[in-house]
C-alpha cells in the first residue's frame, strides 16, 4: 500500500508540474516563481490580516461586519 502512496504521489508531481509548465508558457522560470510567489505572499497577508480583524471585531462585540468564507 506505501509502493502505491508513492506512485500516485509521484503520479501527481508530474501532472502538476506538467500544468504549471503549460501555465508557465514562455515566460522565464524565474520570473515565473517570483510571480506566483507573490500571489502567494499577497493571499498569506490578506487571510491573517482578514482573520486579525475579525477577531478584533468579535473581541468588540460587533457582529456587522464583513468575513471571507473559510
Amino acid at each position: 500500500m506505501n509502493n502505491s502512496k508513492e506512485s500516485e504521489r509521484a503520479e501527481l508531481h508530474k501532472t502538476i508540474w506538467r500544468i504549471a509548465n503549460d501555465l508557465r508558457g514562455s515566460v522565464d522560470g524565474w520570473d515565473f516563481k517570483t510571480y506566483v510567489l507573490g500571489i502567494l505572499f499577497y493571499r498569506f497577508i490578506s487571510e491573517n490580516l482578514t482573520g486579525y480583524l475579525n477577531e478584533q471585531e468579535r473581541r468588540a462585540g460587533s457582529t456587522d461586519f464583513a468575513t471571507t468564507p473559510n
